[in-house]
């Protein structure tokens, strides 16, 4: 199985505002870097569709290892709850439904073609990868 690793990020102008998102493929020696961007959105929107573009772009089953700097996509699948939101119906214990819940079906679809593991690493730190998936983010944001 081929190991893939996926850095994301989002970032928002307003929250909601305009947005944009960033993803850097590695691969061996060839790495891809995508980028794009909303008019009106959220920050936890950017965060999970930088995930969801990324792995839109692998052709076959991998093993991918996907760096993010946001708890909300990270702590949904490493804390279980999208394994809860999904059993209890998209929504949450306190019977509201699951914000975000379009992006968290597309994104729970594309992770089960592969081998997926999260892991956090810190915002706006020395992560080279997550600094240059936070630039390409900020380059994508629409302007108004």
């Amino acid at each position: 199985m081929k190991r893939v690793i996926l850095y994301t990020d989002g970032a928002c102008s307003g929250n909601p505002g305009a947005g944009g998102w960033g993803a850097v493929l590695q691969y061996g020696e060839h790495m891809l870097e995508l980028c794009g961007g909303a008019r009106e959105t959220t920050n936890n929107r950017m965060e999970m569709t930088a995930v969801i573009e990324g792995l839109k772009k692998l052709k076959y089953t991998c093993s991918v290892d996907i760096y993010s700097d946001s708890a909300y996509v990270v702590n949904a699948f490493n804390e279980g709850w999208l394994r809860g939101w999904k059993r209890d119906g998209w929504k949450k214990k306190d019977g509201k439904e699951v914000l975000n819940a379009d992006l968290w079906r597309e994104l729970a679809a594309l992770v089960e073609r592969h081998d997926v593991r999260f892991h956090k690493v810190k915002g706006h730190a020395d992560d080279v990868w997550n600094n240059r998936c936070d630039a390409l983010a900020r380059s994508a944001v629409p302007d108004d």
